[in-house]
């Protein structure tokens, strides 16, 4: 069974960091792109950061490029978000998906399976 298990997820000051895990199991991580996507309090859930199972990474919205960072740990079948400099903006619930085919996307509708979900607030 697919699964994808998120962690990492926590109260933060601005200006803080995290580091969001996502661990997958069920299926094999060098054969699936794996993105992040968040969604604040009443906003549809948007697309942060991607990384190909090429290796390649793309970060979405302009206002995370500089600050986030995408990688994977094939040998612990795990995909991080590095966050730093954190914004009240990027309070929200951090998901993970998996797709196998078509490449890094951004959009909701490309991903067949999900985390359910950490939480990261940043506030002081």
């Amino acid at each position: 069974q697919l699964q994808l298990v998120e962690s990492g997820g926590d109260l933060v000051q601005p200006g803080g960091s995290l580091r969001l895990s996502c661990v997958v199991s069920g299926f094999t991580l060098e054969y699936y792109h794996i993105a992040w996507f968040r969604q604040a309090p009443g906003k549809e859930r948007e697309g942060v950061s991607c990384t190909s199972r090429s290796g390649g990474s793309t970060n979405y919205p302009d206002s995370v490029k500089g600050r986030f960072g995408i990688s994977r740990d094939k040998a612990k079948n795990t995909v991080y978000l590095q966050m730093n400099g954190l914004k009240p903006e990027d309070t929200g619930v951090y998901y993970c998906a998996a797709r196998a085919w078509g490449g890094c996307s951004g959009y909701v509708s490309d991903y067949a399976y999900w985390g359910q979900g950490t939480q990261v607030t940043v506030s002081s």
